[in-house]
């Protein structure tokens, strides 16, 4: 790797991973800013504001962003999350300069213009209809509510179709000028990349993004609760969940072991025994999400509503059990698997750009690769049962959706892993 790393007066920090032998570079813009920011009003803003940043600026149509990234041959995306949101493209070697006049066009010269706002705001509600129309999706939606409920980590990013349908320019501009702040903007770029070229242009493309401080989001509280909808389904769909770690606790590398090893796999014990001995699930897995100042730990499934209540003991049991008995050779798996999903990463240069950007938004610098994999193999077996045990020890949060009456309740999940 060969990270480079400028910070300009304005605060605003740019990160470049040079990928030799590669002909084109991924590049974009990270904002420390997501749902997790938003007012009880604002529900939703952060999605529509990306949506907007590609609807028309000063010096550019919706139709002329679209032309001029493709003529080049590139594409251009963005993302929402409950803790930032992204602005990324993909372009030949020779025009980064170019996606980088893109991306400063539409962070400071959008101009939202009514009409296209209308228009946008239709499909935003419209891709929430699509959500409310996936099972598999909105019950973790669900979920997240259950677990942090009443507060902004635990909406939807989406929004609600009532509060998208609210929302004007003023809204908007408000927003952008809280929160897309220099200081909490990362610029990143990597594969056939030349960092100094890329610094100078980010200052001359970025120089009106403010320097002052953005907001802070709003502090998470997991409690745990149930969230559950009847429908009729082919299967009922349902998330177990506790607290985790967050990417600053101790225990975070620990835990995704413990995770990779109950259920990360075809080969994990959750996969075995709930799906390959007893049949009981076509699908179901473990997961670990870390924030910022939480995390959320637990199992998702999807099975015939017969086969439910089998289903939670049995897989409730095997992460229990895995607290005392997990053994070595199941943890150099979960090990092994972790590694190879991280370096996987550094092969795509789309990936890179996101690691890097996302790991100096939380730790304010890149980790070195070493020191990943380091912490990973420097785990012991102790260690990653405790995290599970840490984990499984907190307030259960219960979502399903489907034919719900067989489910075990909040209580009961509590009670049989005691």
């Amino acid at each position: 790797m060969a990270i480079k790393v400028t910070t300009l007066p304005s605060g605003l920090r740019i990160v470049t991973d040079d990928m030799p032998n590669l002909e084109t570079a991924s590049i974009g813009v990270w904002i420390g800013a997501g749902s997790r920011h938003e007012s009880d009003s604002e529900h939703g803003l952060s999605h529509v504001l990306e949506h907007m940043a590609f609807k028309g600026t000063k010096r550019r149509s919706a139709k002329a962003i679209a032309e001029e990234i493709e003529t080049a041959g590139g594409d251009l995306n963005a993302a929402t999350t409950s803790e930032t949101t992204s602005y990324y493209a993909r372009v030949l070697a020779s025009d980064t300069g170019l996606a980088l006049d893109i991306f400063g066009d539409i962070l400071t010269q959008s101009i939202f213009d009514p009409v296209e706002l209308e228009r946008e705001k239709s499909v935003i509600i419209s891709e929430i209809s699509a959500a409310e129309d996936t099972p598999d999706d909105l019950v973790f939606d669900l979920f997240t509510d259950a677990a942090y409920p009443d507060q902004p980590i635990g909406r939807t990013i989406l929004g609600t179709p009532e509060r998208v349908s609210s929302f004007d320019r003023s809204s908007i501009e408000t927003y952008l000028a809280r929160h897309y702040a220099a200081p909490s903007t990362i610029v990143a770029a990597a594969g056939a990349v030349e960092h100094e070229r890329i610094v100078d242009e980010v200052g001359e493309r970025f120089a009106a993004l403010a320097p002052t401080s953005a907001a802070q989001m709003v502090s998470a509280h997991y409690l745990g609760g149930t969230k559950v909808l009847k429908r009729k389904l082919e299967q009922t769909h349902l998330v177990v969940g506790f607290e985790g770690s967050s990417f600053h606790d101790e225990q975070e590398f620990a835990l995704h072991v413990f995770c990779n090893a109950v259920g990360g796999g075809m080969s994990s014990r959750l996969f075995q025994r709930v799906r390959e001995e007893r049949g009981l699930a076509y699908s179901i897995y473990t997961f670990h999400w870390p924030y910022a100042d939480t995390g959320l730990f637990g199992f998702y499934a999807a099975a015939s509503h017969g086969d439910v209540a089998e289903l939670m003991p049995v897989a409730l049991a095997c992460m229990r059990e895995a607290v005392d008995d997990l053994n070595a050779d199941e943890m150099q798996r979960a090990k092994a698997q972790m590694k190879v999903s991280w370096l996987a990463a550094l092969e795509s240069s789309a990936a890179r750009a996101e690691q890097i950007a996302r790991q100096h938004l939380f730790f304010e610098r890149v980790l070195p690769r070493e020191e990943i994999i380091g912490r990973i193999d420097a785990l012991t077996l102790e260690e990653v049962r405790q995290a599970g045990a840490r984990a499984l020890s907190t307030v259960p949060t219960l979502a399903a959706i489907g034919d719900t009456k067989t489910i075990m309740t909040q209580t009961r999940i509590a009670q049989f892993l005691a």
